[in-house]
C-alpha cells in the first residue's frame, strides 16, 4: 500500500490508496510515454546524416531543410490537434477505456507507416504516419487525464494525474538516449535512423493491450445510468466493499452532481456544449485552462524538446555526440523533476505556487542564456571547446530545466482535468488538449525560422513571457488542491476572489464536516442498506 504524504479533504480509509487506483492510472497515463518519446527522438533523428541521405536532403538549401524539418515535426502536432477534438465524441460514446484502446490501435498504425518508410516511398508515408499517430495521441491526451481525474481520491488526484507527466518524461529520456546510442554505436545507414522510429511501437502496443485491463470510470458509468456497474467499479478502485460508507457516500455525490449538471442542459452529445457556452463562468474556466497551455509553451519548452540540437548549437556546443549527450542529461533532469512533482510538490505546495516559482526561476535562467549569447556570440567561435561562459550558459539551461520540470511541465494538465463539472468534462478536456496541441504546433512549425532571424532574442522573448505569467497566475487562477471535483464551482463563484478562493472553500468544507459529524439521531442518518436500495432503484 502506498503511504506517501497527502492532505485529505475528509477522513479516508487507508484501503482507498491501494495499488488498484495507481495501477489503473498508470495504464491510462502510459499514453504520455508516446508523446514524450516523440518530442525527444524526432528532431534528432531527422537531423542525422543517414536520414538526410536516405531521402535526398543533403544538398538542399538551408531554408528548404528548415521547412522540411518543421513540416515533419509539426504534422504530428497538427494530427494531435484534430485528435484531441475527435476525442470528445469517442469519450462520450465509447467511454474512457475503449477510447484509450482505440487510440493505442491507431497509434500503432501510424508508427508502422513511419517505420516502413525508405528512399523508395519518399517522405510522404512519414507525413501520413505522423498525422495518424498524432490523431491517436491527441485523443489519448484528452481521455487519459479525464479518466484519472474521475477515478482519483481527492487527496492524491494531483499525484495520479501527475503520472501523465512522469510517463511523458520517461518517454523523453528513452528517446534522447536511444538517439545517442544509435549515433554512437550504429554506422551511418538506414538502420541507424529507422530504429528510433520503430521503438514507437513498444509504448503504443503497451497502451493498446493495457487498456483492456482498465476499470471504466464510475463517473462515466453514472452518466450512462449504469449505476450498479459504477458501484462495482468504484468498490474495486477504492478496495472497499460495495456497502462501505465511504463508497456509498462517494457514489451518492457523483450521482447528485450528474443529476444537477443534466438539469442545466439535459443529456445528449450537445448538452455539454450548451452548458459551457450558456454559462460565462464555465467559459471563463475554458479560457483560463486553455491559456495555461499557451503560457506553458511560452516558456520555450517545445522549442527545446523538438529542436534541442539547434538550441545547444546556439550556446556553442558542436558535434552530434556532444549535443546528444547534453540533451540526454536534460531529459534525465526533466524526469527527476517529474518524480518530485508527482510524489510531493503538486499535492503539497499546490498548483498555483508551483507555476509562479517555475516562472520566476525559468525567466532568470533564460535571461542569462540570452545575455551570454548576445555578448559572446558563441556560434562564431571556431574552437571545438566550450569556454567558461558557455559552461555557465549550459548550467543555467539545466537550472531552467530544474525550475520548469516540476512546475509548468505537468501542472496545466492537472488543472485542466480538475476544474470542470463531470457533465461537460469530456468536451472541455477536448478543448484543453486541442489548445495545447495548437500552441505546440505553432512553436514546432516556426522555431527554426525564429532561431534564424532572432538569435539570442528567442531566449529574451521566452523569458519575458515567463515574467508576464506570474501576475496572470496569481490574480486569475484559484488553487485546486484537495478540493473535490464536485465542489469546483465554489472556487469559481463570482463573489470569490481567485487568490482567496481556496481558503474560503476549504473553510466551508470543514464547517460542513463539523455539522455532519454532529448529526447522530436516527432521522439524521441514512442507513447503508437504504442507500444501496436507492442505487438499485436508479438502474
Amino acid at each position: 500500500m502506498v503511504k506517501l504524504a497527502r492532505v485529505e479533504d475528509r477522513p479516508t480509509p487507508p484501503e482507498v490508496y491501494s495499488w488498484r487506483v495507481y495501477a489503473n492510472s498508470l495504464i491510462a497515463t502510459f499514453a504520455a510515454v508516446m508523446i514524450g518519446y516523440d518530442s525527444a527522438f524526432i528532431g534528432t533523428s531527422i537531423s542525422l546524416a543517414s536520414f538526410k541521405k536516405e531521402f535526398d536532403l543533403v544538398d538542399r538549401p538551408q531554408a528548404n531543410l528548415d521547412l522540411i524539418d518543421a513540416n515533419i515535426v509539426s504534422m504530428y502536432q497538427a494530427g494531435c490537434f484534430f485528435g484531441a477534438i475527435f476525442g470528445y465524441p469517442v469519450g462520450y460514446y465509447w467511454g474512457r477505456k475503449y477510447g484509450l484502446f482505440a487510440a493505442g490501435l491507431l497509434f500503432c498504425v501510424g508508427a508502422i507507416l513511419q517505420t516502413v518508410a525508405s528512399d523508395k516511398t519518399g517522405l510522404g508515408i512519414i507525413y501520413a504516419g505522423r498525422v495518424i499517430a498524432g490523431v491517436a495521441i491527441g485523443a489519448a491526451s484528452n481521455l487519459a487525464p479525464i479518466y484519472v481525474a474521475e477515478i482519483a481520491p481527492p487527496a492524491i488526484r494531483g499525484r495520479l494525474i501527475g503520472l501523465y507527466e512522469l510517463c511523458w518524461q520517461i518517454g523523453g529520456v528513452t528517446g534522447f538516449w536511444i538517439n545517442y546510442g544509435v549515433t554512437r554505436h550504429i554506422p551511418e545507414s538506414h538502420k541507424q535512423w529507422v530504429i528510433a522510429f520503430a521503438v514507437q511501437l513498444v509504448p503504443g502496443g503497451l497502451l493498446l493491450f493495457g487498456s483492456l485491463f482498465l476499470k471504466e470510470s464510475p463517473r462515466f458509468l453514472v452518466t450512462r445510468d449504469r449505476n450498479m456497474q459504477a458501484l462495482k467499479n468504484l468498490s474495486y478502485l477504492r478496495h472497499l466493499p460495495e456497502d462501505a460508507p465511504y463508497v456509498v457516500e462517494e457514489l451518492r455525490e457523483i450521482q447528485e452532481a450528474v443529476e444537477h449538471e443534466r438539469s442545466l442542459a439535459g443529456a445528449g452529445f450537445f448538452g455539454p456544449m450548451k452548458t459551457v457556452f450558456a454559462d460565462r463562468r464555465l467559459v471563463y474556466r475554458l479560457l483560463l485552462g486553455s491559456s495555461l497551455f499557451a503560457w506553458q509553451n511560452a516558456t520555450g519548452i517545445n522549442a527545446i524538446n523538438y529542436y534541442s540540437p539547434t538550441i545547444f548549437k546556439s550556446i556553442g556546443l558542436t558535434g552530434a555526440s556532444t549535443s546528444l549527450l547534453t540533451t540526454g542529461v536534460y531529459g534525465i533532469i526533466k524526469l527527476l523533476g517529474a518524480v518530485v512533482f508527482l510524489l510531493y510538490l503538486v499535492d503539497q505546495l499546490g498548483r498555483k505556487l508551483l507555476l509562479i516559482i517555475g516562472s520566476v526561476g525559468g525567466a532568470i535562467s533564460m535571461f542569462y542564456i540570452g545575455a551570454y549569447i548576445a555578448i559572446s556570440d558563441p556560434t562564431s567561435n571556431t574552437s571545438s571547446t566550450v569556454d567558461s561562459g558557455g559552461r555557465s550558459a549550459i548550467a543555467f539551461f539545466y537550472i531552467w530545466t530544474i525550475f520548469y520540470s516540476p512546475s509548468w511541465n505537468g501542472t496545466p494538465w492537472v488543472v485542466g482535468a480538475e476544474i470542470f463539472p463531470q457533465h461537460v468534462r469530456t468536451f472541455t478536456q477536448a478543448c484543453m488538449a486541442s489548445s495545447n496541441w495548437l500552441y505546440t504546433f505553432l512553436i514546432a512549425r516556426f522555431t527554426p525560422q525564429m532561431f534564424s532571424s532572432m538569435h539570442y532574442g528567442v531566449y529574451i522573448f521566452f523569458a519575458s513571457l515567463m515574467v508576464l505569467s506570474v501576475p496572470y497566475v496569481y490574480f486569475l487562477l484559484p488553487e485546486t488542491k484537495t478540493v473535490p471535483l464536485e465542489r469546483m464551482d465554489e472556487l469559481f463563484a463570482s463573489d470569490v476572489k481567485p487568490w482567496r478562493a481556496h481558503a474560503i472553500v476549504t473553510q466551508r468544507m470543514q464547517e460542513n464536516r463539523r455539522l455532519q459529524s454532529g448529526i447522530s439521531t436516527p432521522m439524521g442518518s441514512i442507513k447503508i442498506e437504504d442507500q444501496k436500495l436507492e442505487i438499485a432503484q436508479r438502474v
